[in-house]
């Protein structure tokens, strides 16, 4: 075999300070929304907008998407958290879900674009791409855990999982497909590519429309998620489907009908904050 690499997690610690325990987990979130702030005044600038006011929208948006992300990790598994309650607030252990993270990050953005009297879709145009890089980072925090891992396997780049991290119906197997790795890489290009459009705008800012980049990392993270959770073992359920399908066949066509109302129609896509320039 050309290639061959075998993942294995050395474990979720990070730091031990005396009593105090640091994760990689918490870490690895912590670097993602300091990145994502520092990238997206980066954008603001670029646009001519202040700033200062990605500042302020961080402290919003950490505020209303990490209790958003745990709160809907805790409700698809709230089997296991109602025997076990002590566990609700413990998110250094894992358990945060992206679709929690986006909705309470969105409902804290609108909010925010409301009393700053900003257009929403100028904001969200500007935090995508640092979502997008979150997402890449935070995925890792998966492989600290030995979590969100897929189906067993042989692949040249197989993950090894704890005998006690493992699926009661694969206890017999060692190596699993390494969805976190996917969804990381994928992440990574829908930031390569929501970048590629931002500075391609800065030429075209006419032909560039408000709420463009949002739309496309709509499509894009859609797609590859819809893909990878199928191959996960530990998806959210909703009965028998997976969630974070169903939401990427939310988004899917929403991102869809937003560009075509864009590109074809013409029109600005419909004000979500009652303030929009």
């Amino acid at each position: 075999m050309l290639f061959a690499f075998q993942f294995q997690s050395p474990g979720p610690d990070l730091i031990h300070i005396g009593p105090i325990d640091i994760r990689w987990y918490g870490f690895l979130i912590a670097l993602a929304v300091l990145l994502g702030v520092t990238l997206s005044r980066y954008l603001a600038k670029k646009r001519n907008i202040n700033p200062d006011l990605i500042d302020d929208l961080g402290i919003w948006l950490v505020i209303g998407a990490i209790p958003s992300a745990r709160a809907y990790y805790v409700l698809f598994e709230w089997q296991e958290y109602a025997q076990h309650p002590q566990d609700i607030i413990a998110i250094w252990k894992g358990g945060i879900a992206i679709h929690g993270a986006i909705l309470g990050g969105t409902i804290a953005l609108i909010l925010f674009a409301r009393k700053c009297k900003i257009s929403a879709w100028q904001l969200t145009d500007l935090v995508v791409p640092s979502l997008a890089l979150g997402q890449a980072i935070g995925r890792w925090g998966n492989f600290f855990n030995s979590e969100a891992f897929g189906d067993p396997t042989n692949l040249p780049w197989k993950l090894f999982i704890p005998p006690d991290r493992r699926p009661w119906q694969y206890t017999q197997y060692n190596y699993f497909q390494p969805t976190f790795l996917y969804e990381s890489i994928w992440n990574i290009l829908i930031f390569a590519l929501l970048l590629g459009v931002f500075f391609w705008g800065l030429k075209q800012p006419i032909r560039l429309k408000t709420g463009t980049l949002t739309l496309i990392y709509l499509i894009a993270y859609g797609l590859g998620r819809f893909w990878i959770e199928g191959l996960r073992t530990d998806s959210l359920m909703l009965g028998s489907l997976r969630i974070a399908q169903v939401v990427s066949l939310i988004f899917i066509p929403l991102g869809i009908l937003g560009l075509l109302q864009l590109y074809l129609f013409k029109r600005r896509l419909p004000d979500i904050n009652t303030s929009e320039q």
